[in-house]
């Protein structure tokens, strides 16, 4: 304690230790988050509002810049946005699944087929995409201790975190249309069908179907995403 109060004290040592904090001093998002905020009480404190709002508009202006998934609130706190959310859950799959070799294998044969539309899109590989992502949502589900079914619909009906029989339906209902629609994963029932596959449907089943993975896997700290962690 005695070297901060000197620290502090000695505006050169400060400037001096301030710019010798690196990476590995913030362990995780969380912490530099926390950083970023506490600063502007230090600074409130030490210079009053002309520095701290200084210092505010900055940090705003870095935000803005660089579009990171945070809304910066006075006096200075940084929420999460939605975007970011869905960013943190996606990279928390992709880290989970990595340490699984079977669920690794399959995020990324979705992946990749993922990536496949952005040079070359198509009726086709739409549904190729959406076949895969389902492959991993059933696998991920398979995956929950109180889990012995293999279908994504009968998965469904034995986990245990859905908080209304509607929420569990809706993803049901979403597997129904894969069996169903044609080329997705059967030969389905070509009656059902209302309109062609297009990227409006691609861009809405992938975050619907992504968005649901929570209510399938034990493997993801909820909490942790929400906060950056």
């Amino acid at each position: 304690m005695a070297a901060l109060a000197e620290i502090i004290d000695d505006p050169p040592q400060s400037v001096r230790a301030f710019r010798q904090i690196s990476a590995d001093d913030l362990i995780d998002e969380s912490s530099l988050l926390s950083f970023l905020q506490t600063a502007y009480e230090v600074l409130d404190e030490l210079a009053g509002d002309a520095l701290a709002n200084a210092y505010f508009n900055r940090l705003a202006n870095f935000i803005d810049t660089y579009n990171l998934n945070y809304e910066l609130r006075r006096p200075c706190r940084l929420y999460p946005t939605v975007p970011g959310l869905f960013a943190n859950l996606v990279q928390g799959l992709r880290n989970s699944n990595a340490e699984h070799p079977h669920l690794h294998t399959l995020q990324r044969d979705f992946d990749e087929a993922f990536r496949d539309l952005h040079d070359r899109g198509g009726e086709g590989r739409i549904k190729t995409c959406l076949q895969k992502q389902i492959n991993l949502l059933e696998a991920l589900g398979r995956n929950h201790p109180q889990v012995n079914e293999y279908a994504l619909s009968s998965i469904c009906d034995q986990l245990p975190h859905w908080p209304h029989a509607k929420v569990r339906q809706a993803l049901k209902s979403l597997y129904g249309f894969t069996c169903d629609y044609p080329g997705i994963r059967h030969g389905g029932k070509p009656g059902s069908v209302e309109g062609n596959i297009e990227m409006r449907d691609m861009l809405a089943l992938c975050i619907l179907l992504t968005g649901f993975t929570p209510y399938l896997t034990d493997r993801l700290d909820v909490a942790a995403i929400f906060q950056g962690r």
